[in-house]
C-alpha cells in the first residue's frame, strides 16, 4: 500500500472542534470543517457535546473525503480532560468542562491526596484544570460512579477509540497538568492508586502508533476504506511542537497559540520551574520531559477586544508605542505567570481607538509569552504556531522583549493540524536527521525595547490596586480564539 498524503485531522480544541485535510506533502491544509465547542450546562454539571461532536466529525469526514480523498486518519485534542466508560463502552458520566469551579470545592481534600510537584510535574491549578482534582469531585460527587467506571482514556484516544474500537492512553495527555503521569519514570504517578483506578487506566501507547484500521461502521457512514489506518493521537500543544522536534536542532522554544499560549522549551537553559506561576513539565511525542509555561492569551485577547476590530495601522501601533499605553496583567488571573493579579491600564481605556486597543494588548501578549519563556530557560529561537503568528505587532514586541529571532509557521490555520497529520505512516521517525532552519526577522521599532523594559518594572513595582481597572463588561463571557 502506498503512503499515505491526504490525512484527516480531527481537532478538538477548547473554542472549537475541526476537522482538517492536510497533504503531506505540501505541509498544509487543503480543507477545513469546524463547529463550535460551546459546554452544555447541565445537569449534572457542564460538559461537552459529546454526541454532537461526534454527529459532526462523522459528517465532516465524509464531505472532506468527498472532496479530497482521506488516506488516513490522526487526532488532537485539548489537554485537562478524561472519558470515563463502562462496561458497555459508552459514557459512564459527562466528560465534565475543565473551567466548571466544582472541584475547588472538595480543593482542601484533595490536596491531602495529590502527589507533589516534584513526581508529576504538574502545578496545582484551579477549577478542573488538574484532571485528578476533577476525578476526585467526581466519585465524591457520585458515589455509584466509581462502580460503573471500567475504563478511562485520555480525550484524544477517546475519539481514536469511537473511530477503531481500540483502548488506550497516550503519555502527551497524560503529562499536560493531570497529576496522573510521573514523567521521569515515565509512569502512572501514586494518584492512581490513590484514586483506585490501577485496574481501569487503559494501556498506555505512543502517539506514533496505529490505533487499528476505521470500525466497519465508522468506514461505511463517512465512504472511507475500512483498512483507513488510525493514529492513536496527540496532545495538541505536543502536535504543534512535533515538527520542530523532527527537524530542527535544539535550543528552540514552540511557541502554541490559541485559547491557551504554551511555550515549550527544547534544549534550553537549565531553570528550577516555579508551579505557583503557571510552570509545569509537559511531556512530549516521544515521551520525553518538556519544560512548559502557559497563560490564557486567546482568551485574553478576547476579553479585551470583544467586538472590535482585530487590527490596527502602522501609526496607531507607533502611538502606544511612543506614548507607552499598557495593559499590565492579568486579564485572566486564574492562569499564567501573575495569577491573582488583577489587571488594569496605565491610561484610560475609554478614549484608545480599536487600532491602539488592539496594538497596546498585542504588546501585553508578547511581554506574557516572553514572561512564559523566560520563566522556562528559553533559548535559540521561538516558533509561534497558531492565530498569533500572524500578529505583527505580537511578533515584532516578542522579538525586542526576548532578544532572540522569531519565526513563524504559517502552513496550517489551526497550529496544530500538521504535527497530528506526520503521526501516522512512520513520519515522526525521532532519528531523521536535522537542521537550523532559517530564521525570518522581523524589523523591530527601536522604541519596543524601552516599551518592553517599562512594562516589566511597572509589574515588579506598581500595586496592581492602582490605576485604571478594566472594563466590567469585559467579562461577559466571551469566547475564546480558536484554537
Amino acid at each position: 500500500m502506498s503512503a499515505p498524503r491526504h490525512v484527516g485531522v480531527i481537532d478538538i480544541g477548547k473554542t472549537n472542534v475541526k476537522v482538517a485535510v492536510v497533504d503531506l506533502v505540501g505541509r498544509r491544509e487543503i480543507g477545513v470543517l469546524k463547529r463550535s465547542n460551546a459546554v452544555v450546562a447541565g445537569p449534572p454539571y457542564p460538559h461537552y457535546d459529546i454526541e454532537g461532536h461526534w454527529q459532526f466529525l462523522c459528517e465532516a469526514l465524509a464531505s472532506l473525503n468527498a472532496d479530497h480523498g482521506v488516506d488516513a486518519i490522526s487526532v488532537t485534542a485539548h489537554g485537562a480532560s478524561l472519558v470515563l466508560l463502562d462496561e458497555t463502552g459508552n459514557l459512564a458520566t459527562p466528560v465534565l468542562d475543565y473551567e466548571f469551579g466544582g472541584p475547588d470545592d472538595l480543593a482542601a481534600a484533595y490536596d491531602g491526596i495529590r502527589p507533589d510537584f516534584a513526581e508529576t510535574g504538574s502545578p496545582r491549578l484551579p477549577v478542573g484544570l488538574n484532571v485528578g482534582a476533577q476525578l476526585f469531585w467526581q466519585f465524591r460527587s457520585d458515589p455509584e460512579l466509581e462502580r460503573r467506571v471500567a475504563t478511562v482514556l485520555t480525550y484524544p484516544q477517546y475519539w481514536t477509540f469511537r473511530l477503531t474500537g481500540v483502548l488506550a492512553n497516550e503519555v502527551t495527555s497524560l503529562g499536560c497538568h493531570t497529576d496522573l503521569w510521573n514523567p521521569r519514570q515515565e509512569d502512572f504517578s501514586s494518584l492512581v492508586t490513590n484514586l483506585g483506578l490501577q485496574e481501569k487506566m487503559a494501556p498506555v501507547r505512543k502517539a506514533v502508533e496505529c490505533a487499528g484500521p476505521l470500525l466497519p461502521g465508522i468506514a461505511e457512514a463517512t465512504g472511507l476504506p475500512p483498512q483507513t489506518a488510525v493514529a492513536c493521537g496527540i496532545h495538541d500543544s505536543n502536535a504543534s511542537l512535533l515538527p520542530h522536534l523532527l527537524e530542527r536542532r535544539a535550543p528552540f522554544t514552540v511557541l502554541s497559540t490559541g485559547t491557551w499560549v504554551i511555550a515549550l522549551a527544547i534544549g534550553g537553559r537549565d531553570m528550577p520551574l516555579d508551579p505557583a506561576r503557571d510552570t509545569l513539565i509537559n511531556v512530549n511525542a516521544f515521551g520525553d520531559p518538556v519544560p512548559s509555561a502557559r497563560f490564557m492569551g486567546g482568551r485574553e485577547f478576547d476579553l479585551v477586544m470583544g467586538d472590535r476590530p482585530a487590527g490596527c495601522t502602522e501609526p496607531e501601533a507607533a502611538a502606544v508605542l511612543e506614548r507607552q499605553i499598557m495593559l499590565f496583567p492579568a486579564v485572566e488571573p486564574k492562569s499564567g505567570p501573575f495569577p491573582g493579579k488583577n489587571a488594569r491600564w496605565n491610561a484610560e481605556e475609554t478614549t484608545l481607538t480599536p487600532g491602539e486597543r488592539f496594538a497596546a494588548l498585542s504588546f501585553y501578549l508578547a511581554l506574557m509569552s516572553a514572561e512564559c519563556l523566560a520563566m522556562i530557560g528559553a533559548d535559540g529561537p521561538t516558533i509561534v504556531e497558531g492565530p498569533f503568528s500572524q500578529n505583527l505587532q505580537f511578533l515584532a514586541m516578542l522579538e525586542a522583549a526576548t532578544g532572540r529571532p522569531v519565526d513563524t509557521s504559517n502552513t496550517s490555520a489551526t497550529g496544530t493540524s500538521i504535527g497530528a497529520a506526520l503521526l501516522v505512516a512512520g513520519r515522526a521517525d525521532p532519528s531523521a536527521p536535522k537542521q537550523a532552519s532559517p530564521i525570518r526577522q522581523t524589523e523591530i521599532d527601536p522604541r519596543a525595547g524601552a516599551y518592553a523594559s517599562t512594562w516589566r518594572a511597572q509589574v515588579a513595582s506598581v500595586p496592581f490596586s492602582e490605576g485604571t481597572a478594566l472594563s466590567a463588561q469585559l467579562y461577559r463571557g466571551a469566547p475564546g480564539v480558536s484554537d
